[in-house]
């Protein structure tokens, strides 16, 4: 056995033959993985028990102990390894008992090297989708907040640039994306941080109220006012006032926010007396905040004294392995809340929750987990779990190609492939009659 340059997945090549070792390993290599290769089934379990490998790509037929068995004990004796089998002599009882024994793909040389990359790719996606939510993987956090993704890295740039002024901030997101986690992370990692962090649902405050909510009253400014009281801006002096929903703020509002962001001072109810405010705005939308400028119903000179620095905050669907690496953390917080172990998560179940849409966003998913740990009394979070819509995305999903029914139609396909069309030969390799062969070809969409 042989070894080559440490790289990121490891991958364990077993076969007899010298030159499908080499062929083999020199492409995975080519692809930037660190391939190893052993030339029997007794060599590659004494490798096993030694070295720590992702990916065991094994031929099925081999002297003395064929692949059945190594995956058999790779099965037993080996976790989160990803299996792969080939063979030069096609056989779909072969696939079939391959995948029960527990192989994710099945290969029938002559095969490509289109076709063994997108093999290991599969394998290697699964992998880390399923060390993601294990949290084998640890999940990368910038200001507390869990993201990788390309477009969460371009709110981190955001975050730090805005946090090293005073400038107004404009968060922009749809519902649940996490846009007062951002104004908390600014503010946080500003001059500002020890001072408040008010946030402000603009919804919230009533335009009989506004004066008197944002810039405070004097006893016996109204009926009602029996004491002196700081409004949101006095509050948040010094430290930062989040405006959350600034979309759905009246004009009325609007108008009074612009001269304080103009002159920096209010004037509380009751009062003759103005007063200085040295707070900083920032404020978060789910709406399109120009499209309501063009329509009448936001301030233009607001808009613009707002958004001097603007942060989008992307849709969960948006930002790929973000979201097994959620999974991974929610379903951490809720065990530790529960006293209960942390669930593992199915390939399928991974699979579903990678390709859902997630219109509730970050909100929807930490409510999904928090619900399934609650709920499911196993180990195992499994397909059936999962609501319903989550479900379909399961039964469209690419991890479906190994059901049963899947694998024999794959083989099918393969066989036929390798006899260039020859449904007499594939026929008789596959030990059918043709009529048998031509059902089966129409059922998966590949008749006449």
């Amino acid at each position: 056995m042989t070894r080559k340059s440490n790289k990121a997945h490891k991958v364990l090549i077993v076969d007899d033959s010298t030159s499908t070792l080499e062929v083999i390993q020199r492409n995975l290599t080519h692809a930037g993985l660190d391939a190893y290769i052993c030339s029997s089934v007794r060599d590659a379990v004494r490798f096993l028990d030694e070295s720590t490998i992702d990916i065991v790509i094994t031929d099925f037929k081999m002297p003395e102990q064929n692949g059945l068995e190594l995956i058999k004990h790779i099965r037993d004796n080996c976790a989160d390894i990803e299996i792969i089998m080939i063979t030069g002599h096609p056989d779909i009882e072969d696939a079939v008992q391959a995948i029960k024994d527990g192989a994710d793909d099945y290969l029938v040389k002559p095969f490509t090297d289109t076709e063994l990359l997108d093999a290991v790719q599969r394998m290697v996606e699964k992998l880390g989708n399923r060390r993601r939510a294990a949290g084998t993987q640890t999940p990368a956090k910038s200001f507390g907040i869990i993201g990788e993704s390309e477009k969460m890295q371009h709110v981190f740039h955001r975050i730090e640039k805005a946090a090293t002024t005073d400038a107004t901030v404009l968060v922009a997101g749809d519902s649940g994306t996490g846009k007062e986690m951002v104004a908390r992370a600014i503010h946080y990692n500003s001059k500002r941080r020890r001072e408040p962090f008010v946030p402000v649902n603009c919804t919230a405050i009533p335009d009989t109220l506004l004066e008197s909510e944002l810039f405070g009253h004097m006893k016996g400014a109204f009926t009602g006012a029996k004491e002196n009281r700081n409004g949101f801006f006095q509050i948040a002096d010094g430290g930062t006032l989040f405006l959350d929903e600034i979309g759905d703020a009246s004009l009325n509002m609007q108008s009074k926010l612009l001269r304080v962001l103009q002159n920096k001072e209010i004037r509380p109810v009751g009062s003759d007396r103005i007063q200085h405010v040295n707070t900083r705005i920032i404020a978060a939308t789910h709406k399109n905040l120009l499209g309501l400028v063009k329509s009448g119903t936001f301030r233009e000179d607001l808009y613009y004294r707002l958004n001097v620095i603007d942060v989008a905050v992307p849709e969960l669907s948006e930002r790929g392995d973000d979201i097994l690496s959620l999974v991974n953390y929610f379903a951490q917080k809720y065990a530790r809340e529960m006293n209960c172990p942390v669930p593992a998560f199915s390939d399928n179940v991974l699979t579903a929750l990678k390709s859902y849409a997630w219109p509730g966003n970050v909100r929807e998913l930490e409510n999904l987990i928090q619900r399934l740990v609650v709920i499911v009394d196993a180990d195992m979070i499994r397909t059936r779990d999962l609501p319903e819509s989550m479900r379909f995305n399961v039964n469209t999903g690419s991890e479906n190609r190994l059901r049963l029914e899947d694998v024999v139609a794959d083989h099918i396909v393969k066989i036929l492939a390798m006899t260039s069309g020859n449904k007499t030969q594939a026929a008789k390799i596959l030990d059918i009659d043709r009529k048998t062969l031509n059902t089966r070809l129409k059922k998966i969409g590949h008749g006449d």
